[in-house]
């Protein structure tokens, strides 16, 4: 038993989830007369700041059974000044309404914890154990990676607020994954749309990201997966032991659906290893009070989003043809972002506290995310690679053994140093690849293992305008640069009413309105005030419709050098 002046202890009571919110009671035993307290303003793989602490109130704190005074010192940090050294306790409300992989939700059906959001730090005792405990409604359980030992114990703050906690009327599912085997909790009322052999699925994923890493997985026998099915909804942050995810059942009754799902579970296994324990040294430990930059996001993320895409290959769940539409997918998307010519691979990572998490549709024309363009940049690293003998995997293990392994940090330099024991010319490569806009080799790659990218003639009325449809309300959100739209009056957060005297209903009445006309009449709202503009469609316009496809005419070297890419591992 840790004596309690060596631990902080943690009472979470989720008793009351109709009110959506719980209180948090923490108690210790102060070893200075001044205690600083403090909440993150982030949660750790989901790089913006979040203001954990505009969900939290009723803070107070007690000593000998009588209140002590709390004095703010910035928005999410407190300080206590004492006379005695006897213990305290600290008490207040969280409400948890937000249901993201990130924060906090509750309600009568389950409870979803992020600790990073619900438990305030005890500075002196950041490094100390922490014990938890619950109280919960009749027939809920708790799950949570934590070890049990009466209560769940975790060996500092660090790990408690990396383990996130699911409550309810749930069950575990077990998942063999070599010698180590994990618990999968479903989530959702549409459980049964899952096919079958789902978890015979994830645990072949699972392996597959072991055979990548040639490891066994060194979360062990503690890793739980939680899988909470939504209407809509995706997304998924991982931790050292478990991984969150939300994916829609909408889209599991298609084969791209299901492949995507099984793509999610992989990329946030695989962050066990990259990201996790192999982390950037900007990172190592985590600062949960600052926005900490870092340009090693392209290799955490970017690495981990272009294996993901293989991993149904991999481990023969899909063919070679579910593949390349995937890659192809990725590519595409990418070649129609003008804003891959404006912000380099490295700024995207360094500006994601500010950029990627708050981008809206017009943020394409000035921005590239680091999970799509690092997505590329490690294809094309891939290739490159394999031509002279070597490969990313042989890369991301030799980095996981020098660095994760052993808990050092990595930088950029390492990954350079590493590279020019290969060859010297990579080097120089990467460095430009991830420091210049516009620089990335994706057509000759793709042509360099046997790919071409197809261009096919279609006439079409494109406009240029991108809209969304809030509350039957059609208002602009981009503005493609160089369209017809791009040349009239039109500006984005102006609502569209009518298109030559017809109202718009839909989104897609906008689209039908304006088939086989050169141009039309368009009513719209600015501010309140009823305007009127011409849009010029310039219907003679022919436009190109992308597709990657195997080049049936490549050359010997070129077919040899995909089978080399193919092997991946």
């Amino acid at each position: 038993m840790i004596p309690l002046n060596e631990s902080v202890e943690v009472h979470i009571d989720l008793s009351d989830p109709a009110s959506q919110v719980f209180k948090v009671d923490i108690f210790w035993h102060p070893q200075s007369n001044r205690q600083t307290l403090t909440l993150p303003i982030w949660t750790p793989g989901s790089y913006t700041v979040r203001d954990h602490v505009q969900y939290l109130y009723g803070l107070k704190a007690e000593q000998d059974n009588k209140n002590i005074a709390i004095k703010r010192l910035d928005t999410s940090q407190w300080s206590i000044e004492i006379d005695l050294l006897n213990p305290i306790s600290l008490s207040y409300f969280v409400e948890a309404r937000n249901n993201t992989v990130r924060t906090c939700y509750l309600d009568p059906d389950f409870a979803s914890l992020c600790l990073a959001a619900a438990v305030i730090q005890i500075v002196d005792f950041r490094w100390s154990p922490h014990l938890l405990k619950f109280s919960i409604p009749p027939n809920w359980t708790i799950y949570t990676p934590l070890i049990k030992k009466n209560v769940f114990f975790s060996e500092d703050y660090d790990e408690l607020i990396d383990s996130p906690v699911h409550a309810g009327i749930l069950k575990a599912n077990k998942l063999n994954v070599r010698k180590s085997q994990h618990d999968f909790i479903l989530v959702g009322e549409q459980k049964n749309i899952l096919p079958e052999k789902f978890l015979e699925d994830v645990s072949s994923i699972c392996r597959a990201v072991c055979k990548l890493m040639d490891d066994d997985p060194p979360s062990g026998d503690r890793y739980q997966f939680i899988l909470q099915l939504m209407e809509n909804g995706y997304g998924g942050l991982e931790h050292d032991f478990s991984s969150f995810l939300q994916y829609s059942w909408r889209e599991l009754h298609t084969k791209k659906g299901y492949r995507r799902l099984l793509q999610l579970i992989g990329h946030e296994y695989l962050h066990q290893w990259n990201v996790r324990r192999l982390r950037p040294q900007d990172y190592f430990p985590y600062d949960y009070n600052n926005s900490i930059i870092s340009d090693s996001l392209w290799f955490a993320e970017g690495i981990t989003s272009y294996y993901d895409l293989t991993f149904p290959f991999i481990a023969k769940i899909s063919n070679l043809n579910d593949l390349i539409e995937d890659i192809s997918e990725e590519i595409i998307i990418f070649l129609d972002t003008p804003g891959r010519f404006i912000q380099s691979l490295s700024d995207s990572s360094r500006e994601a506290w500010i950029k990627l998490y708050k981008s809206v549709p017009a943020s394409k024309d000035s921005q590239i995310s680091y999970y799509r363009l690092g997505t590329l940049l490690a294809f094309c690293l891939d290739v490159r690679l394999r031509l002279i003998g070597s490969s990313l995997s042989n890369l991301l293990r030799y980095l996981w053994l020098k660095h994760g392994d052993m808990k050092r940090p990595y930088s950029r330099q390492d990954i350079l140093l590493q590279l020019s024991m290969i060859d010297r010319g990579i080097t120089q490569d990467l460095s430009l690849w991830l420091d210049t806009p516009g620089s990335l080799p994706i057509l000759s790659t793709i042509r360099s293992i046997g790919f071409k990218l197809e261009f096919t003639k279609e006439k079409s009325n494109k406009h240029g305008l991108t809209l969304s449809n809030n509350n039957n309300h059609f208002i602009i959100t981009r503005i493609e640069r160089n369209s017809p739209a791009f040349s009239s009056d039109l500006v984005i957060d102006d609502e569209l009413i009518a298109i030559d005297g017809r109202r718009i209903v839909s989104c897609d009445d906008f689209n039908e309105y304006i088939v086989s006309k050169s141009d039309v009449n368009i009513d719209y709202f600015r501010r309140g005030i009823l305007r009127n503009s011409r849009l010029d469609l310039n219907n003679d316009k022919i436009s190109y419709k992308k597709r990657i496809s195997i080049d049936l005419e490549a050359s010997e070297d070129c077919k040899n050098l995909r089978n080399k890419w193919l092997e991946f591992i």
